[in-house]
């Protein structure tokens, strides 16, 4: 068993995608028209045959209840693991990227959440 697909709920896919392929640095991997929205996937250029991210729409009420309450929470959507967090973070800022929690170190990895503009906190991991 595998995994292949995990998803964030999205409240803009267009604007998901430029967030995650502009800012973040993923790849787009498929946009497949879906009614009203898209089955919209990006892949991180280091395994782009990995695992995809499905830029999820949110057209379900509870999945918009439970989104804001994550974010109103400050609990992260999702984690992206990156080697070294204060680059990353750092190239980010200067990207215009808000961070809630700076890289902050915690045991043996060090994180930091920021906010990806379509209704997610999104932890970034040093291990």
């Amino acid at each position: 068993m595998q995994i292949k697909l995990t998803s964030v709920m999205v409240d803009d896919q267009d604007r998901a995608l430029k967030f995650y392929t502009e800012i973040l640095g993923f790849i787009k991997k498929m946009e497949i028209p879906a009614g009203d929205h898209k089955w919209l996937t990006v892949v991180s250029p280091e395994g782009p045959n990995d695992i995809e991210l499905l830029l999820e729409p949110l057209g379900f009420p509870p999945a918009k209840t439970y989104q804001k309450a994550l974010f109103e929470a400050g609990i992260p959507a999702t984690s992206f693991f990156v080697a070294d967090i204060q680059q990353e973070s750092g190239r980010m800022k200067n990207l215009g990227v808000t961070f809630t929690v700076d890289p902050t170190p915690m045991g043996p990895v060090t994180i930091a959440v920021f906010n990806d503009t379509c209704g997610n906190l999104i932890q970034l991991v040093q291990t």
